[in-house]
């Protein structure tokens, strides 16, 4: 069964760092591009970032383009968000999933960018 696992958000001040981290399982992780997720309450979830199946080639939202990097672990089943730079409007439950969505999601992770 595919499930993911998010973890790594929490509280930040505006400016600051996080890593989100995504442990994949259930499917040939290295065959499929993966992306990240938001849903910031009573808005629709977004696509913020992609990555490539050889974790060769990224992709991001113009909102946080310059900010964000992913990055896809193969040997680990793992990928992860580097997030730099964070605003309020970053504030939102974070999910990872294959490019374009799935069936199943995991719990998300929570980020919260605040003074």
């Amino acid at each position: 069964q595919v499930q993911f696992v998010e973890s790594g958000g929490g509280l930040v001040e505006p400016g600051g760092s996080l890593t989100l981290s995504c442990a994949a399982s259930g499917f040939r992780f290295d065959m499929y591009a993966m992306s990240w997720y938001r849903q910031a309450p009573g808005k629709e979830r977004e696509v913020v970032a992609t990555v490539t199946a050889g974790g060769t080639r990224t992709d991001y939202a113009d909102s946080v383009k310059r900010r964000f990097a992913i990055s896809k672990d193969n040997a680990k089943n793992t990928v992860y968000l580097q997030m730099n730079s964070l605003k309020p409007e970053d504030t939102a439950v974070y999910y990872c999933n294959f490019r374009g969505g799935g069936v199943y999601w995991g719990q998300g992770t929570q980020v919260t960018v605040s003074s």
